[in-house]
């Protein structure tokens, strides 16, 4: 809020209008002021803590000014409603009160008991006790309440800052004045700032953690003194919420309740905006979706501060270090968090990526997830990384004043452009590609291995081939997804996600071509060799879906521990691949066990990331295996020539 607009209104003679003048003055006005002053802007740098640019608007009771009354009022930020005796105290929640919200504005509301240096007999606190509360009980659009003096000058700057607050920080959002509790929002908020500061995770704030979140919030040191009347004052209250190792997390809310209670609440407020919440108390929206642009045919993937960040995390939650999130660790780790991504809950986490034997997501498989999260949606990546505190995790001086944040795209980077070869006669050849993070999507008709595919993605540690073979067959009724790791020649590591469409949603995705080009790395057409009926499927869907062409694929023969038939298609899966210039398949089975499945999981990341050999040739193009053949004559023809010469030539020295 960078200008409050304050609408001053009561009863003729009052003393709104000293009250004006004796802020813009200094001093009390003698002589006859105008009954209604003009509009009245107050620079930040005169007389406003707020540091806001502030209009004061005088008003007028009288019937016929009622219409610009009105106006005023609905214009206004704030509005500072004044009296002076019995009769215009009673006016107040008589006619001012209720005419405000007759007028639809919701706005806070200061009520000034003025002229108190009329009646000196009665003390502040019996005009809070008898006159204020009860009203305030009554009407909780009163924000605040104050006594003042124009004559005397008592309070006439405060009532003012009382306005400025009222709009700046305003109390209704942090605190419930008749519960005397601070407001279920408020709470979280503070839970939430509790967790990104207790570094350590073991539920107190030690002192070095208080000490780094006073630099972080105030930018200044906090003396062993202050912090033990800190310490002292939050025990009084409760005596459980402070202990050897620091202050609870209910220790951290009841000090910002004393700080609400106390009309302090623009400390809380001060904290809430240094963790970028907004007067809604919800995070912002620039906080949580930072620019981050990815250009056409790139994709996002964590950069090594985001790798950190993460592994981090999974170590600090890992209390048993067992080398798995169980669900109660889950819980802790996303406590400050809407909850689990809803991508991750379509995807049945933690199933879709790698587990250990208790069935806990392991550090491997917490990474994958993440690369995954990142490579398709990159915006939740970024706000997950806000709701966890990537952020506030950036370093800070504990010396100084200084304070530096790190935004959450720091987390992120993206890749080069991915390039697709042109459709002519020839392809080119294309440079590999610069990701490690890929995505497969893995058709063919029911019941030909896919999901037993996945499933040993994910489990071959786990669970033993036979088991795997064995498994009562059930057909996927949507979309499934796995993501693990998979290790290359030399030790590059490449994260690999592999997802299956049954025939149900199959021609929806294959009918998205855009979709396909931007999110598909890599198309493997997976079918039983040992059932004749399957090969077709694939045929089928080539045949429907030209556009496939532009998209580099891998042929799959599963369960090749069986015997294998003909199928019932006009041309076999070899010749039909050969007549593509495409791979053969690639024959495996699950049951088999070993390296050999794991090197089809190779072989996916490796055309994936060099995909030039895996582009199908479609009727009409002439393959580079074709330009290859002339190159390869034209060598051949050249050193039969050459082997004829030196022949002859030899043959014409023996003779000679």
């Amino acid at each position: 809020m960078s200008s409050v607009r304050i609408c001053v209104c009561g009863d003729e003679g009052t003393g709104k209008s000293s009250l004006i003048t004796s802020l813009v003055k200094d001093v009390f006005v003698t002589t006859k002021i105008q009954p209604t002053l003009p509009q009245i802007t107050i620079p930040p740098s005169i007389g406003t803590p707020e540091n806001v640019t502030t209009t004061i608007v005088d008003t007028s009771p009288r019937p016929h000014e009622r219409s610009n009354l009105n106006k005023e009022i609905r214009k206004s930020n704030v509005i500072l409603l004044v009296y002076s005796d019995h009769y215009s105290y009673e006016r107040v929640a008589l006619f001012w009160l209720p005419h405000f919200r007759s007028l639809g504005v919701n706005v806070p509301v200061v009520l000034c008991a003025n002229k108190s240096d009329q009646n000196t007999k009665i003390t502040t606190k019996q005009v809070v006790e008898d006159e204020m509360l009860p009203v305030m009980a009554e009407f909780k659009e009163i924000d605040s309440c104050v006594r003042t003096s124009a004559r005397e000058h008592h309070n006439i700057n405060e009532v003012f800052f009382l306005c400025q607050k009222a709009v700046t920080d305003p109390i209704a959002p942090l605190f419930d004045a008749k519960e005397s509790t601070l407001k279920p929002a408020c709470v979280s908020a503070l839970q939430r700032i509790f967790y990104l500061c207790d570094r350590d995770q073991d539920g107190y704030l030690s002192d070095t953690e208080i000490h780094d979140f006073q630099i972080k919030c105030f930018g200044k040191p906090l003396s062993d003194v202050d912090l033990s009347n800190i310490k002292a004052s939050i025990q009084r209250c409760s005596q459980d919420s402070v202990a050897d190792k620091g202050i609870t997390q209910s220790g951290f809310v009841l000090l910002n309740k004393l700080f609400a209670e106390k009309g302090r609440h623009e400390t809380v407020w001060l904290i809430l905006r240094t963790f970028h919440y907004t007067d809604s108390l919800s995070l912002q929206s620039s906080f949580l979706f930072p620019k981050f642009d990815v250009p056409t045919n790139s994709s996002a993937e964590l950069s090594p501060a985001g790798y950190r960040f993460f592994v981090d995390l999974f170590l600090l939650h890992d209390k048993d270090n067992d080398g798995g999130l169980s669900p109660v660790e889950l819980s802790a780790l996303f406590a400050p968090t809407p909850g689990l991504p809803p991508q991750w809950l379509e995807n049945d986490f933690p199933s879709c990526t790698v587990r250990n034997d208790a069935g806990y997501v392991t550090l491997q498989g917490w990474l994958a997830q993440w690369s995954m999260t990142t490579f398709t949606s990159h915006k939740t990546t970024l706000a997950y990384l806000a709701y966890l505190g990537f952020d506030s995790s950036s370093p800070t001086s504990s010396s100084t004043s200084t304070k530096t944040t790190t935004s959450t795209t720091s987390a992120l980077t993206t890749t080069k452009p991915r390039k697709r070869p042109p459709r002519t006669p020839k392809r080119r050849r294309l440079p590999p590609v610069s990701r490690t993070v890929l995505q497969a999507f893995i058709l063919g008709a029911p019941h030909s291995g896919k999901t037993s595919l996945l499933s040993t993605f994910l489990s071959t540690s786990r669970a033993s081939p036979s088991a795997l073979s064995e498994t009562y067959y059930a057909p996927s009724l949507s979309p499934r997804t796995a993501v693990n790791t998979v290790e290359l020649p030399g030790g590059k590591q490449v994260t690999l996600i592999l997802s299956e469409f049954p025939p149900s949603t199959a021609s929806a995705v294959l009918d998205n071509r855009e979709k396909l080009n931007e999110q598909c790395d890599l198309l493997v057409y997976a079918y039983d060799s040992s059932d004749a009926a399957s090969f077709a499927y694939i045929v089928n869907a080539r045949e429907k879906h030209p556009h496939l062409d532009d998209l580099p694929a891998l042929f799959v023969a599963t369960k090749a521990d069986r015997d294998r038939v003909m199928q019932d298609c006009e041309i076999q899966p070899e010749a039909y691949t050969a007549s593509l210039g495409a791979q053969k398949p690639v024959h495996v089975s699950v049951a088999w066990g070993g390296s050999s499945i794991g090197e089809l999981f190779v072989k996916v990341a490796e055309v994936g990331l060099d995909p030039s050999s895996a582009f199908l040739r479609a009727e009409g193009e002439e393959g580079e295996d074709d330009g290859d053949g002339w190159v390869r004559w034209w060598v051949a023809g050249g050193l039969v020539c050459a082997v004829g010469a030196a022949v002859v030539g030899i043959w014409r020295r023996v003779s000679s």
